[in-house]
Parts: structure tokens; C-alpha cells; sequence
């Protein structure tokens, strides 16, 4: 058993399961005033707040009613096209994906927007579905976000051209140069947006995602607090706080929060599988638990994600499904549990495309591997990892092949370690923090399986050079604030980093 820090003791009290809520509950204020007929505004105003939540699959199905209900509603046939692709998220839309939104962009296109700023709207979802047979991901969120760009421009007064700008800008951001710049700007345009409409579920819930970078996730913690109250039974809307309560180190807010989306997301399944917003939940609530020293608490969450199923079958749940195992096993350096990690456990998953999750298991088995004394089975593991960080490069998924590498360095890092060279190891590991550096924390993951300064500090300590190991437990710290290893390291290592 763990040690259990003193301030981690009113974490153990979790809160029981919400009771299911009414699904017609208040989601937020949206007013487009769309040009459709007056008996479906309501209809498509709920639609597009579902929208700004990331509930696709309901946003998809109320745009679909709403087409239904009044056939020449263009911008019906708009939303539809809009939720089968997610610029935020890591999942990516299939040949089939595309086909539809292009198929339904064609249809809003030619029942023809009822205003300029709806034509706008039609023709940024038009630039993404360009060159359905050939344009690579990026290609199509850059032209979507320039085409908002000029829609914003033109329209700078209209609230939703504002937040669906502000998500563009977040869009690009991550493989952009000035990444920085236009997170500050997604966040000013968003903070104006706020001050409107304080309800406005894309005002509340973009600014989240604009502060959920490194150095920014202690801006507006009022908005980012008040996201529950806008939306009491939306599963994402009470999850969407913690990507900054995580990065903050703040547990108790990560255990309740996630609970309560956990308990929302079954209320809300994906045709005949779980959602991804129920493991989305439970992954950074197991990580929650981890960090306050509370095994049997993450055991207890792994297991009940685990017997829930058939999940929804996209990145989000591959990525998750794939995590938590390997999470439980190594945040605990039960080492035997690591090396036996599943791989591709969830048949029904498409994982010969979900490079990054298939990577974060054979991380596992190899660092349990080498601390097993298997040097085998560990550069075997290294060799996979090599190949799916590979794998996504030539997809075009950098920043995925980023994080593979970041955990490959360090996998790497502990077989030198094994075969004897302390001193190539510590520089592995220091190469794999350079990797992290390069490229933020993804929002689909609480946090690291084994931070680079963490194992950094680990392989020093264990060396008996205490002085590396002070600054790598600190660096760790930095930016992974009250993570338990990097914690009790520090402890163990002396004062000075406390």
C-alpha cells in the first residue's frame, strides 16, 4: 500500500453517482435567430448550444430532426455537416464522415443560407469538405479556420461567428508557430463573447480549452467554475473544468467533477455503445485517485470502466480504454501488473489507426519488462513504439508521434539503465523532456503515464546523485504540479524541492 499524503485524506469521501437528470435540463443561452421556419429557432438554438458542448452525437441527431421538420432549413443540413468533424478532438473523420458532410454541405448550399452571415458559416464548412478524395486533416481544419477568419472579420459584433472563430483559432494553434499568440487571442475574443452572454455554452467552454495550455491555467477560474451551472446534465460540460483542475493539481476538484460526468455520460449512450465521454471521465478520474495515493479508490473506477462496454468506437475510447490499464499498473510501479498490460484489447476498435493509445500500452509492458529484468521483451517493446511513433508520422499526426517519442526516450532510458549506462540513460531521459517540451499536454489525457523528469529523478535517486535528482523532481513539478511520485521523490530526495 501507498502512503497517503495528510491533504489527500478528504479525497478518500467520494461523492456517490448522481441520480440520472432530466436530459431537457438547461444547456446555456444560444440566439441565433435563424432563417428557418419560426417553429424550429428553439429546436436549432438547443442544437447549436449541443454543438458548442461537443455533444456531436445529440447535436447531430437534433440538426437531423430539425431538417426533417422543415426541409428547407439550410443551415439544418449545416449542423449536420459540423458535427461529423471535431477540430479539437484527436478522433478524425472517416472517408465515410466526409462523404456526409460533404453531401450535406452540397444540400445547405443549394436550399441557399437566408443570410450573409449564415452563407459564411456554410462556406467555412464547405472549405473543410473540399477535395474530399485528397486533403490530409490539417489541411482542411486550416482552410475551415481561415475561411472563420474571414467570416469574423466581416462580422465581428455576432456571437457565434465570434465563438466558432475562437474555436478555430484553438484549432490551428497546436501546429501553428505562434500557438502562443493565438490562444491569447481565442481567450480575448472569448472573454468579450463571455461578458455578453455569461450562459453562452461555446464562451464558457472554449475559454477552458483556450487556458488549458502550459502557463495559462490559472486565467478566469470564475468562468471556468461556473460551466456546471450552465449545463447541470451535460457529461462533457461537467468533465470540460477538470483539464484545468488537472493541471493545477487539484484532486478533490478532478474526483467530483468526473464522477458527475461519469454518472451524466451513461445517461447518454452512442447509438448501442457506451460514449467516450463516460471513459473520457473515468480515465482522469483514475488519474485523480492515483495522485493522492488512493489505489483502491483508481482499482475500483478501472475495473467499472472496464465492465462497462461495448464503448464507443472511436480514438477518444481507444485512447482511454488503452490508458487507465497501463496508468493503474505503472503510476503504482507494480512492475509485473505493467509488463502484462493488453494490447488491442477492445477488438471492435480500430487500432491499426490509434497509433498514440496502442503506444501508451507497450510503454507499460516495456517499462515493466526492464524492471523485471526482461531486456528482451523491453527493446522488443522499444522496436513498437518506434514503428507507431513512425506510423503517425507519416499520417501527418506529429503531434501524436511526439508523444510517443516523448515515452519511447524514456523506455529507452531504463533499458540503458539496465544494461549498466547510468549516464546515457539520464541523457535519454533529458531528451525525451526536450520532446515533451516541444509540444503541450493533449486535452484527451490527464496528464503523463511517466513524466520524462519524473523517471529523470527516479534513475538519479536510485544512483545516489542527489543533486540531479533534486532538480529533476522539481522540474517534474513544474509542470506537473502535486503529481504523487514527483512529490514523494522530492520528499525523499531532500528539502530543498518542497
Amino acid at each position: 500500500m501507498r502512503l497517503v499524503f495528510p491533504a489527500a485524506l478528504a479525497a478518500l469521501l467520494v461523492p456517490a453517482p448522481l441520480p440520472a437528470q432530466d436530459v431537457e435540463a438547461d444547456i446555456g443561452t444560444v440566439d441565433f435567430a435563424v432563417s428557418c421556419d419560426p417553429s424550429v429557432r428553439a429546436d436549432f438554438d438547443r442544437a447549436l448550444a449541443l454543438l458548442h458542448h461537443m455533444m456531436y452525437v445529440e447535436s447531430r441527431a437534433a440538426f437531423s430532426a430539425i431538417a426533417e421538420a422543415d426541409p428547407a432549413c439550410a443551415m439544418a443540413h449545416w449542423g449536420v455537416a459540423v458535427t461529423r468533424f471535431q477540430p479539437l478532438w484527436p478522433s478524425r473523420p472517416s472517408a465515410e464522415d466526409l462523404q456526409r458532410g460533404a453531401a450535406e454541405v452540397a444540400r445547405a448550399q443549394e436550399l441557399g443560407p437566408g443570410t450573409e452571415r449564415e452563407a459564411a458559416l456554410v462556406a467555412a464548412a464547405a472549405a473543410f469538405y473540399a477535395e474530399l478524395e485528397t486533403a490530409e486533416w490539417w489541411t482542411r481544419v486550416r482552410r475551415w479556420a481561415d475561411a472563420m477568419e474571414a467570416a469574423f472579420d466581416a462580422r465581428r459584433d455576432d456571437i457565434e461567428t465570434a465563438a466558432f472563430y475562437a474555436l478555430s483559432r484553438l484549432a490551428v494553434a497546436p501546429v501553428s508557430d505562434d500557438a502562443t499568440a493565438l490562444q491569447s487571442e481565442a481567450a480575448g475574443v472569448l472573454l468579450a463573447l463571455y461578458e455578453r452572454v455569461p450562459r453562452h455554452p461555446g464562451a464558457v467552454h472554449y475559454t477552458i480549452h483556450a487556458n488549458d495550455v502550459q502557463g495559462r491555467a490559472g486565467e478566469s477560474l470564475a468562468i471556468v467554475r461556473s460551466y456546471d451551472d450552465i449545463a447541470p446534465s451535460v457529461p462533457h460540460a461537467l468533465h470540460m473544468p477538470t483539464h484545468i483542475f488537472v493541471r493545477l493539481g487539484s484532486w478533490p476538484d478532478v474526483i467530483e467533477w468526473n464522477r458527475k460526468s461519469a454518472a451524466a455520460a451513461l445517461e447518454f449512450p452512442a447509438g448501442d455503445a457506451v460514449s467516450h465521454h463516460y471513459s473520457h471521465a473515468m480515465d482522469y478520474l483514475t488519474y485523480a485517485h492515483l495522485q493522492r495515493g488512493n489505489d483502491a479508490r483508481a482499482g475500483d473506477v478501472l475495473r467499472e470502466t472496464m465492465e462497462q462496454g461495448p464503448h464507443q468506437r472511436t480514438f477518444i475510447s481507444a485512447f482511454h480504454l488503452a490508458a487507465m490499464p497501463a496508468r493503474y499498473a505503472v503510476e503504482r510501479r507494480d512492475w509485473a501488473a505493467a509488463a502484462d498490460v493488453p494490447v488491442r484489447a477492445q477488438e471492435y476498435l480500430a487500432w491499426d489507426r490509434f497509433w498514440w493509445p496502442e503506444a501508451m500500452s507497450w510503454f507499460a509492458r516495456g517499462l515493466g519488462a526492464v524492471h523485471e529484468g526482461d531486456l528482451a521483451a523491453a527493446r522488443a517493446a522499444e522496436a513498437r513504439m518506434g514503428e507507431l511513433r513512425d506510423g503517425a508520422t507519416s499520417a501527418g499526426e506529429q503531434r501524436f508521434a511526439q508523444y510517443i517519442e516523448t515515452d519511447r526516450l524514456v523506455l529507452a532510458g531504463w533499458i540503458a539503465s539496465a544494461a549498466g549506462d547510468v549516464d546515457a540513460a539520464a541523457a535519454l531521459m533529458r531528451d525525451a523532456a526536450s520532446v515533451e517540451a516541444s509540444v503541450d499536454k493533449h486535452p484527451v489525457t490527464p496528464g503523463a503515464l511517466y513524466p520524462p523528469y519524473e523517471a529523470l529523478g527516479d534513475l538519479l535517486f536510485a544512483h545516489d546523485r542527489a543533486d540531479g535528482a533534486h532538480q529533476a523532481f522539481a522540474a517534474s513539478l513544474e509542470i506537473w504540479p502535486n503529481r504523487y511520485h514527483s512529490l514523494l521523490g522530492a520528499a525523499r530526495a531532500g528539502p530543498r524541492v518542497l
